[in-house]
């Protein structure tokens, strides 16, 4: 099992996205820091994944396209564009896999890779808060579509099981 920090955008949505993917074992939702200007806590979740099933390619791709990850708009600070890594082997490969990914963007992507240095778990009350309130407006609104999308784009990776999806 191997793991991935992924921020940017509300972490309600982010959990719900990574969730539905195969080979993702857990979603820890929450707030990561990393170091020097980027130490201060900023909306994110862990992924837990096999990388057998899933490959750090596509769990990046799926990450750059469920979020504003060439937009510095005025929130980047709560929600900072990064890939937070857990090694130097995992840092080279999402760089890597970033470089390789700008091509399919018309505007330059503004997520960083940054070493992951500490997690703080949000509140339980909004753990899994898709899965509890699919119905509610803030789900359909801004979970769904991207969910949606996963569908669309990325149904080899899509855990069909898993997914919850309201009419």
């Amino acid at each position: 099992m191997e793991k991935i920090g992924l921020g940017g955008g509300c972490h309600w949505c982010t959990e719900a996205v990574f969730q539905s993917l195969l080979g993702v074992e857990k979603v820890e939702q929450g707030f990561v820091a990393s170091t020097d200007k980027n130490d201060t806590f900023s909306e994110a979740v862990i992924v837990h994944f096999s990388a057998i099933s899933i490959t750090l390619k596509d769990l990046i791709e799926v990450h750059l396209l469920t979020h504003q990850s060439t937009s510095n708009h005025s929130m980047r600070q709560k929600y900072r564009s990064a890939v937070y890594t857990f090694s130097d082997r995992q840092k080279i490969s999402a760089k890597e896999i970033l470089k390789k990914l700008q091509q399919n963007f018309e505007r330059p992507l503004i997520t960083k890779v940054l070493p992951y240095v500490t997690f703080r778990p949000s509140d339980q009350q909004f753990v899994d808060y898709y899965y509890k309130n699919p119905q509610k407006p803030f789900c359909q609104n801004y979970i769904q579509p991207k969910l949606d999308l996963l569908l669309k784009r990325f149904s080899n990776v899509v855990d069909s099981g898993k997914m919850i999806l309201v009419e």
